[in-house]
């Protein structure tokens, strides 16, 4: 890999990281200095090697204009041959510098770094809306044509989240041949999953309807606290642009929220989601209405979204484990507080 970035230097050491699910990262040491190399792993919505190619070099595109806007990403360098992706037996790397920094969650941010958080994600969205624009000759072909937008503006329907319950409910009791003993880990999901059961029931009716012409865009696509490096108050990177791609904004905004200020209890800091949601109607333009609807179609996502232990009983993945507790409570007492959640997003 590194012979194709001869000004890099010669190798020293190359030490895998921990951080994320998706994809596999390394901290390359060498004679000039320390780079990240990224080695692509989701393919979830692409057919081969040639298709991933393309698109993650739409993101690197997207990152370099991006950059010239003054938003804090960190483009990746580009080889000998110009080219900022490496296929190696049609594995996809790229190779970007060092960024020395920090993830901070919604606890260590203060109300003006939280309202800070706000205006950052507000110019990321504006901002690819200008690099992405249909047409823009700085995109060099990185257009939103042949981008569709994200599936399920449909809404969950509580019918086949009822049956999700239930397969799930068999594995967490042990009766999934599969299903290991049972622990703690177990006891909680049996009780949580009888519990949204018991929530869905009761408002089914509050199902949201397929929007006419939601407001959508380019978006991030997973802005969260791990995709995020501070150094000191100030965020230094914006990482991970494999899930660039248009979808409502709002959404974004109301999602990344939920992960930031999440407390341990699954309650959010509504003070704190306050200033972050005004910071981010400023600097996006989006009105209170629009903010509104999606902390209604957010919601209704989370009442019937059960990703961890779809990972846990079906993929026997439980890396995502640890989020369980604070993402199951959250969706309990988002339910409860649902006025006062909505006031903060759009007073």
């Amino acid at each position: 890999m590194l012979r194709r970035y001869p000004d890099a230097g010669e190798p020293l050491a190359c030490e895998p990281l921990n951080k994320g699910l998706l994809n596999h990262g390394y901290r390359v040491s060498t004679t000039r200095g320390s780079y990240f190399l990224k080695h692509h792993l989701d393919k979830k919505h692409l057919d081969d090697a040639t298709g991933e190619r393309a698109a993650i070099v739409r993101q690197h595109r997207a990152t370099q204009r991006l950059q010239s806007l003054g938003v804090p990403v960190v483009p990746p360098l580009t080889d000998t041959e110009g080219d900022t992706v490496t296929v190696i037996d049609d594995r996809c790397y790229a190779l970007h510098p060092w960024v020395d920094g920090m993830h901070r969650v919604g606890a260590q941010l203060t109300r003006a770094e939280s309202q800070r958080l706000g205006t950052l994600l507000g110019a990321v969205h504006t901002g690819l809306e200008q690099v992405m624009a249909p047409g823009s000759s700085d995109t060099d072909g990185c257009t939103g044509a042949g981008q569709p937008p994200r599936p399920g503006y449909g809404s969950p329907d509580p019918a086949d989240t009822f049956a999700l319950i239930d397969d799930l409910l068999a594995a967490a009791r042990g009766q999934h041949p599969r299903n290991t003993a049972r622990d703690a880990f177990d006891e909680l999901a049996v009780h949580r999953l009888v519990e949204r059961r018991t929530l869905l029931e009761r408002h089914a009716h509050r199902r949201p309807p397929t929007p006419e012409g939601p407001a959508t865009g380019w978006v991030h696509g997973d802005f969260h606290p791990l995709n995020l490096l501070y150094r000191g108050a100030d965020p230094v990177a914006i990482v991970d642009w494999d899930r660039l791609g248009v979808q409502p904004r709002a959404e974004e905004a109301v999602r990344a929220a939920a992960i930031f200020f999440v407390q341990p209890a699954g309650e959010l800091e509504l003070d704190k989601v306050r200033a972050y949601a005004r910071a981010y109607r400023h600097a996006a333009g989006a009105g209170a209405a629009e903010l509104a609807a999606a902390v209604h179609r957010v919601w209704w996502e989370r009442l019937n979204d059960f990703w961890i232990l779809r990972w846990r009983y079906r993929l026997h993945d439980r890396r995502a484990d640890p989020q369980f507790p604070a993402v199951s409570a959250l969706a309990v007492w988002w339910t409860r507080e649902y006025e006062a959640v909505c006031e903060a997003f759009t007073g």
